[in-house]
Order: C-alpha cells, then sequence, then structure tokens
C-alpha cells in the first residue's frame, strides 16, 4: 500500500488580480502558510504560469519547481479544464465557452478547437519537463444537452458523439503517452464523462488507451446520488487524481437532482466547504489507501456559503488528519509463526 501524498490545493478558484493571488511566488507564500505541501495550476491563468513557455523551456520549468521547492512546496498537476473543455463543444455552448479562448478564435469554432488541442500538446510537453505523470483535465461534450431522453434521441445519436469524441481526443492521448503522462479526466457534470457508463463508453472507443484515466471528485456524485465508494471498488486502477471537494444532497418536495435552475445556494444538491457536507472523506481515503492510490489529495474548494479563505485554511488540515500513513506490517504480525506445512496438515486433519 502507498500513503497518499497531501495535502494539495488547485489554485484556480483563488488566483486573482490582487496580492498574494496575482503571481505564483506571492500564492505559493500563502498557500505554504496554511500548511499545503503541493500546488495544481491552472495552465490557462498567464499571472501564474506561461504553458507555451513551459512546454519548449526546461529552463522556465526548473526555475518554477525551484522557487516552489524553496517554499517546501510541489506541483501536483497541471490542469487544462479550459483547454479539455473546448476540444469538444456542442454548438448550443459556443457563446458560453468562446470565453475560455483567445478573442482571436472567438466565433470561430474550429480555429477555437484546434487552439484548444494545441494547448493540450503543450501541457503533455510541459508536463513531462515539470517531471508530473498525471494531468487533469476535462473531456468536452457534444451529447450533453440530451442526456435527458425527451424528446426521444434519435437512434445513434449518443454512439456518433462518443465516436467524435474519441477521434478528437485519441491523437492527444497519444502525446501524453510519447511524454508518459496519464490525462485524469474529471468526471463531471457538462462533460460527456460524467459517470463510470460514459467513462468506459469513451475508454473502449479510444481503445483501452493507457492514457486515459479519471481525475475522482466525489462532489460531483453526491449531485447525481452516485455511490462514489463504490466507483473507487471498479476504477481504482484508472484514478490517477483526487480532488478533495465536499457536497450535500438535500432533496425536498419543491427540487431534487435537477435543481430547478436555482442558484447554488438554493439547489438541493450543492458544493460545501471540507467538513460541511455529507462526503464519507474517511471511507474514501481508507478505499484510495487500500488500493494503492499514490498520487496527491487536492482541495478544490467550491462553497456558496464560506468565504475562499476560510475554506482554505480549513482545508489543509482537514486533509491532513484524513491521509492514512500506511501501514507496513499487519497488526497481528506478533502472532504469526513461519510456514509448518507439516502443522498445517496435522490440524486440517489431512496427508
Amino acid at each position: 500500500m502507498k500513503t497518499i501524498k497531501g495535502p494539495g490545493i488547485f489554485l484556480a478558484q483563488f488566483a486573482g488580480d490582487t496580492a498574494p493571488f496575482n503571481s505564483l511566488e506571492s500564492i505559493a507564500d500563502w498557500v505554504a502558510g496554511l500548511g499545503y505541501k503541493g500546488v495544481q495550476i491552472p495552465s490557462w491563468d498567464g499571472r501564474l504560469f506561461d504553458l507555451q513557455k513551459a512546454a519548449t523551456s526546461q529552463t522556465y520549468c526548473d526555475e518554477i519547481k525551484g522557487m516552489l521547492a524553496s517554499k517546501g512546496l510541489e506541483i501536483t498537476e497541471l490542469s487544462t479544464h479550459l483547454q479539455g473543455q473546448l476540444v469538444a463543444v456542442h454548438p448550443a455552448f459556443d457563446a458560453q465557452f468562446d470565453g475560455f479562448a483567445p478573442a482571436k478564435v472567438h466565433g470561430n469554432p474550429s480555429a477555437r478547437q484546434e487552439w484548444a488541442v494545441q494547448q493540450m500538446k503543450y501541457a503533455a510537453k510541459a508536463s513531462a519537463k515539470l517531471g508530473l505523470k498525471a494531468h487533469a483535465s476535462f473531456s468536452g461534450a457534444f451529447a450533453w444537452p440530451y442526456f435527458y431522453p425527451w424528446p426521444a434521441r434519435p437512434a445513434g445519436l449518443v454512439e456518433d458523439a462518443f465516436d467524435e469524441l474519441a477521434r478528437r481526443w485519441k491523437p492527444i492521448l497519444d502525446v501524453f503517452d510519447e511524454n508518459g503522462v496519464d490525462v485524469a479526466y474529471e468526471i463531471h457534470p457538462g462533460e460527456d464523462l460524467h459517470d463510470g457508463v460514459t467513462f468506459e463508453m469513451f475508454l473502449e472507443r479510444v481503445g483501452n488507451h493507457p492514457r486515459a484515466n479519471i481525475l475522482y471528485d466525489p462532489s460531483h456524485f453526491v449531485l447525481q446520488q452516485l455511490d462514489y465508494l463504490a466507483f473507487i471498488d471498479i476504477y481504482h486502477e484508472r484514478i490517477k487524481c483526487f480532488h478533495v471537494k465536499d457536497a450535500e444532497f438535500r432533496p425536498n418536495g419543491r427540487s431534487g437532482v435537477y435543481g430547478g435552475y436555482q442558484s447554488w445556494v438554493d439547489r438541493p444538491g450543492r458544493f460545501r466547504s471540507l467538513g460541511d457536507g455529507q462526503v464519507d472523506f474517511p471511507g474514501i481515503f481508507s478505499k484510495m489507501a487500500a488500493n494503492d492510490y499514490a498520487g496527491w489529495a487536492v482541495l478544490e474548494w467550491e462553497c456558496a456559503l464560506k468565504h475562499p479563505e476560510v475554506g482554505a485554511a480549513e482545508g489543509a488540515p482537514f486533509i491532513d488528519r484524513h491521509i492514512i500513513k500506511v501501514t507496513e506490517h499487519a497488526f497481528d504480525d506478533f502472532a504469526a509463526g513461519g510456514a509448518d506445512r507439516a502443522l498445517n496438515a496435522r490440524l486440517m486433519g489431512i496427508g
């Protein structure tokens, strides 16, 4: 068994235009002071990181790693959630997702997708130069607008959507394979890969690609009412990243899983700061340890109620308390004897 690394923190929700959130060095000082040991870096945020430069300059990567090491920090993973989303966009979301890309490709879905693919390839090379083994991203989506089967979906629509999703991702996965890095897709509503069944549909179409893997975030499973502990039992070999995020589901007589188009505060399913929701983290960390998860436990803070800086301050000790330092021997080893085949035979009355 392996001891999970952590605590780490995803910087995306904290980056901003004012200090200490406006540069990697200053935000690193802040998170180190809170007790974090790792940072997951949003590669699209130029205030913190230059993805293209990292893909082409070992010197830049070494400088970033050295600066973080001087503060007692490591990079857990790079993230391309926004760029990965743009690999596959349904036309219904074109206007909304243009904001994830440079202005020069707005209104031009094919140019936007080409830009996103190049970003993903940069991410593979940058991750390798940084010595990282896993990468966090989204899959994008063609079928999501049709997730509820009314009106009835035309025959073959979902299959065609996943065929095209796989066609777009297979060359990207190959580049990640060339660089020795796993792509961990966050299993997330709004993505075509939003549960175990859809991940399997995609995995089959990319030929069980060794680099097609999972970012596990139990909060999204609480909101779907999916068994997030059983999910680890089924998919643990593919889980390469872990977002530690809490959530709660409080159905009522007026609204349920779909949320009634309400704000996050009013939705029955909503994200919470660590310890304020319903997620069984002792159970999750136990299953991760038992299944040899060797990666990082990374706080992703999203809460409609609590201030983000409070959530971040509470997150590091929460994760640290839940990380299980795995045992090197069985608790009853003291009572064990060496193998004695003759004794075993006598005890069972055989031979």
